[in-house]
């Protein structure tokens, strides 16, 4: 009932539930690169490095500057003057990498998992400035927490760290982005966020986690 499949609005019958994959048809005549899913929220990317997003506004994460559900895909005008490479969503937050490597982030801020240094709510694309002067080249949002990998193969965290998903060797939250010293002497080149855990993946080709073990 947010429009996270983005396909139409409160008055259309497309709000039901999907059970085989239907095409979007608002994205029919635009060419998409790459797309991320957050728990209720989407973002697709297309060819000329320009995002839209769709579904559940209430944190701020669709990045249009309001709280408003999206029932089928919209521009985030904030970013029109970025070309945006990669996006990630989260729970209630997402993030943009640029061409350039800068980090946007956006929706709820609380534990810290927008990197501002604050656990402010941003309705809109906010660059992290933190991150300013190194080359990210990679994003990844989970549930509360976030991680960036540089081009130089550094991995930063940032966010809920109660159950290790940092990589820090403590419980601490970061409100702003923090090197994992753990992983100094790897090379990583790709990161995924879950709930309460992480996964890093090597130049070696070698997959490293943390966080909450339970379940497996």
């Amino acid at each position: 009932a947010d429009g996270r499949l983005g396909h139409g609005n409160v008055e259309d019958q497309d709000l039901e539930d999907q059970r085989q994959p239907k095409r979007i048809e608002a994205l029919a005549e635009t060419r998409v690169v790459a797309m991320a899913a957050g728990h209720d929220l989407s973002f697709v990317l297309t060819e000329a490095g320009v995002v839209l997003s769709f579904g559940c506004g209430l944190c701020g994460a669709l990045g249009h500057g309001d709280r408003q559900h999206l029932y089928t895909p919209k521009v985030v005008e904030a970013l029109r003057a970025e070309r945006v490479v990669a996006v990630a969503a989260g729970n209630g937050h997402s993030l943009v990498l640029t061409e350039a490597g800068a980090v946007l982030s956006f929706g709820y801020g609380g534990n810290g998992s927008l990197g501002h240094g604050d656990q402010e709510k941003q309705l809109t694309p906010k660059v992290i400035e933190a991150l300013r002067g190194q080359r990210v080249v990679a994003v990844s949002a989970g549930y509360a927490h976030s991680l960036v990998v540089t081009e130089a193969g550094a991995v930063l965290s940032f966010g809920y760290g109660e159950w290790g998903n940092l990589g820090h060797g403590d419980e601490e939250n970061q409100l702003t982005p923090k090197i994992i010293e753990a992983l100094r002497d790897e090379r990583v080149v790709a990161v995924s966020a879950g709930i309460d855990h992480s996964l890093v993946v090597t130049e070696a080709g070698a997959v490293l986690s943390f966080g909450r073990g339970g379940d497996g």
